[in-house]
């Protein structure tokens, strides 16, 4: 049998919803449609499909090989009309998974200019702080902005993220504004925290020295932009990435702290995709536009 059928009589099995209304899309008769898929699971070793006499159910290893199935024949597609004509316009889909805030506030208006760049592009995009598997549940690319540790991963670095320890102006008013790295430890400062980082903070002073610095927190939140929002309120200093509070900054909703003398450890973002994957044309090409849109001198980078 020729593997690439398979999967093509496979997915075809699985969007249309039944054996019966797939091979009728195929011009064929039900009782090759139900061989080739049985013979498909016997190669395999695996269960694909739980099926009744109403309705089919994807296994997990049905949903995998499904998933990848389609960007093989995408990819395949694409390497066609490449052939065809050197001047084709990039289409397919492309799954994505990002950080909340950065994917919301900064990734979705890059995706949107690559998209009227490229209009046949459809996205499915992941918005969550997680940290996803990217094989394991059938995403393209990821963006990442940490230390990586992936072997399993390539990476190509986007651009820099540097975080900022910062007030508002109510809560400087009523704790009185630090002057040193002391008095975060002795004028009665209370701080915001995001939950899925370290509960230390990590600074890095002027002549390089590490300072870790813990303080009581009165609020921990596993987003951003809503602890953003708190420090706004006047509720605890905030040490958090720049591309988040920059514009609270900018409008003088937030004041950056102590920046003479100490400075968080600079992170970089990156796109991380499967070493194991085909690199498509179209994700290469988003990559290279993110590369490009995001620059290693990032907007939201504070003088």
């Amino acid at each position: 049998m020729n593997q690439f059928e398979d999967m093509q009589t496979f997915v075809r099995i699985v969007e249309a919803g039944s054996i019966t209304k797939a091979a009728e899309q195929l011009d064929t008769v039900k009782s090759a449609v139900s061989r080739r898929l049985s013979e498909l699971e016997k190669r395999l070793g695996v269960t694909l499909l739980t099926r009744t006499t109403r309705s089919q159910t994807l296994t997990e290893s049905g949903r995998s090989y499904y998933q990848q199935s389609i960007r093989i024949i995408e990819d395949l597609a694409e390497i066609e009309s490449s052939i065809k004509d050197q001047h084709y316009a990039l289409s397919g889909n492309i799954r994505v998974s990002a950080p909340f805030s950065f994917g919301i506030k900064h990734l979705a208006p890059a995706l949107r200019q690559f998209n009227d760049q490229h209009p046949d592009i459809k996205f499915d995009l992941d918005f969550n702080d997680r940290k996803v598997d990217l094989i394991e549940e059938g995403y393209d690319v990821a963006i990442r902005i940490a230390k990586l540790s992936d072997s399993n991963l390539i990476a190509r670095r986007l651009t820099q993220v540097r975080p900022v320890l910062c007030a508002s102006p109510s809560y400087l008013q009523r704790y009185g504004e630090p002057r040193s790295v002391d008095d975060l430890l002795t004028q009665g400062h209370v701080r915001l925290r995001y939950s899925l980082v370290p509960d230390s903070w990590q600074l890095v002073a002027k002549d390089g020295k590490e300072v870790s610095i813990k303080i009581p927190v009165i609020l921990s939140a596993n987003n951003g932009d809503y602890l953003c929002d708190e420090a706004i309120a006047g509720r605890g200093l905030l040490f958090t990435p720049d591309f988040i509070c920059y514009d609270a900054i900018n409008a003088g909703l937030l004041k950056p702290l102590l920046c003479d003398q100490v400075q968080g450890k600079s992170i970089d973002a990156y796109a991380v995709y499967p070493q194991t994957r085909h690199l498509s044309q179209r994700l290469r090409r988003l990559i290279d536009f993110l590369v490009s849109y995001f620059g290693d001198e990032p907007y939201w980078h504070l003088d």
